[in-house]
């Protein structure tokens, strides 16, 4: 019950992000749900084998190209999916950190 309430919140986030900044759009909540449900699992399965290609240079710039790589992979998921759009790397790396803190605002929600 508790992985449905934070899928639901991670929604909810991008729903937050596409209205806070305008090169991120979101057609509806359903494709919000869609859009949170391919992050997750791009990040769960996808993103730590990245993480482990580029460790080299994620050292030498003392963990910053991890922005980078969360960028990128927000930036895809708006390149796939219809409903959700990105439109360019900047609002990528931006989207990418504003869905960050909202997402986990909104998840401390669920732990107080």
């Amino acid at each position: 019950m508790e992985l449905i309430l934070v899928w639901i919140l991670n929604a909810v986030a991008l729903l937050i992000v596409a209205y806070i900044l305008p090169g991120i759009t979101v057609a509806s909540f359903g494709s919000a749900l869609i859009a949170a449900l391919v992050l997750g699992l791009l990040n769960t399965l996808v993103k730590p084998v990245l993480i482990l290609l580029t460790l080299p240079i994620t050292i030498v710039t003392l963990g910053l190209f991890l922005l980078v790589l969360n960028a990128l992979v927000f930036w895809f998921v708006g390149s796939v999916l219809k409903g959700f759009q990105v439109n360019g790397f900047w609002w990528a790396l931006l989207g990418a950190l504003v869905y960050s803190i909202v997402s986990g605002l909104l998840s401390r929600l669920l732990t107080s």
